[in-house]
């Protein structure tokens, strides 16, 4: 129906900035935007790839399926193996925590594969780190927490019983 305009390639630095302003204030759908914006007009640019999947994980809410997989699809655009495993476990880390805001039963032991997929890239990450990023380490101890704070968020065969309540 409509054709987006392009960007100018010197606007791009400031458009950057707007996307992550718009991600700070809440608003991922206007960073979603401006970022395929970014990228329309410099494709290899990866702060727009990462802003973009950062953005589009900060709106899960809906089907794994669909929302998981846009976000997994910029990880080949990633320029390094460490870059690839980090954000690949940012994903599956902010899945797992999208499916234990949920509340619904029975999702616990789902949350819990997905956390520890996020800890097996963050251990694939951490020897390739750059020096003095320690980010998959902290994201690693992030993901044991959330584990430790959710007595739901147990493999499923770990699950405690339920007790009977009788009348």
């Amino acid at each position: 129906m409509f054709t987006p305009k392009r960007l100018s390639k010197e606007s791009v630095p400031a458009a950057l900035q707007k996307a992550e302003r718009y991600r700070l204030l809440n608003e991922p759908w206007q960073a979603e935007s401006i970022c395929r914006d970014i990228l329309e007009t410099d494709p290899g640019n990866a702060e727009a790839v990462v802003t973009l999947l950062l953005a589009i994980t900060d709106q899960f809410d809906g089907e794994p399926h669909t929302e998981v997989a846009a976000a997994q699809a910029l990880l080949p655009r990633l320029r390094s193996d460490y870059q690839r495993a980090y954000y690949g476990g940012i994903i599956c880390e902010r899945w797992a925590g999208r499916l234990l805001q949920g509340g619904s039963p029975g999702l616990g032991p789902v949350a819990y594969e997905w956390l520890r997929r996020a800890m097996g890239l963050y251990e694939l990450a951490e020897p390739l780190h750059p020096a003095g990023d320690d980010d998959a380490i902290l994201r690693w101890n992030t993901c044991a927490r959330i584990i430790e704070r959710h007595p739901h968020a147990r493999p499923a065969e770990a699950q405690p019983e339920s007790p009977i309540e009788l009348e």
